[in-house]
């Protein structure tokens, strides 16, 4: 029978590619999406895609029940990818911004993970795989929200792992580096939202970031492909005995062996230094 896969957060970049990568290695694929307009389109693309805002409840109670009533109440794989980013200053996140994040980033991916583990219990096998980033190895300045999402996604799915070992179900962590997304584009209104930066008592240090955000920089040293993550996300769905890690770009494996060996104020210097 073809294996099945829902799949969040799929409308561009990470989660886009790994649609299009697994239905070619013979996936069902559910791509889901936040916006209708954007499940519209991968409808018109193949894909079954319901419609699943990580803040909204509702919207991932319908969108899994979409996706079960599909496939008779099976699930093979879940690859929680979708999140957002709110970049600022740490001391400029108001706790409205931080609560807004973790609606998405953390609460609504616990969430769909829930409702999850009882048709892969009943089927006896499963594996749920959570995006991560480098920044849930690391801190990185001005990321400050991000960076916190992504720890706790890091601690719970560890945790989550040792206790869904017994049930056969495989909790694994993919962890990329810079890849190509719409990220930094999809973050400007998040920024514009909650950053009060002209009051800020750095705000002269804003410039910097606003050119990052709203000029066409280029890739990132290291940015490679989002097909880079879509090949680490078969290998974690194939393997007999996946991995607990993936890293995915040098960044990464350079971050994850620097914070191993490296006092935390050499580690610190390291990551200013950029």
């Amino acid at each position: 029978m073809q294996k099945t896969i829902l799949i969040t957060g799929c409308s561009s970049g990470i989660g886009f590619d790994a649609a299009h990568g697994l239905r070619a290695a013979g996936w069902r694929v559910f791509a889901s999406c936040r916006a209708e307009t954007d499940c519209a389109r991968l409808r018109d693309l193949g894909f079954d895609s319901p419609r699943i805002d990580l803040a909204d409840e509702a919207s991932i109670d319908s969108g899994l029940a979409e996706v079960l009533a599909a496939t008779g109440g099976t699930l093979d794989a879940l690859y929680n990818n979708g999140a957002f980013a709110c970049p600022g200053l740490v001391e400029d996140l108001p706790r409205d911004a931080l609560r807004a994040i973790f609606e998405t980033n953390l609460f609504g991916t616990h969430d769909l993970t829930r409702r999850v583990i009882p048709v892969m219990r009943k089927q006896g096998h499963g594996r749920i795989i959570n995006c991560s980033s480098v920044l849930g190895l690391v801190g990185y300045q001005w990321r400050g929200a991000y960076v916190s999402t992504k720890f706790a996604l890091e601690g719970l799915s560890d945790v989550l792992r040792l206790e869904m070992g017994p049930a056969g179900i495989h909790v694994i962590l993919v962890e990329p580096g810079p890849i190509t997304s719409d990220i930094r584009r999809k973050a400007i209104p998040h920024f514009e939202r909650w950053i009060d930066w002209k009051n800020a008592a750095r705000s002269h240090h804003y410039e910097k970031l606003k050119t990052r955000l709203y000029a066409e920089s280029g890739p990132d040293k290291f940015e490679l492909p989002a097909s880079a993550v879509t090949k680490v996300i078969l290998k974690a769905l194939n393997a007999k005995k996946p991995r607990p890690r993936y890293y995915v770009t040098i960044p990464t494996h350079a971050m994850g062996f620097a914070r191993r060996i490296l006092p935390s104020a050499w580690l610190d210097a390291v990551i200013r230094r950029g």
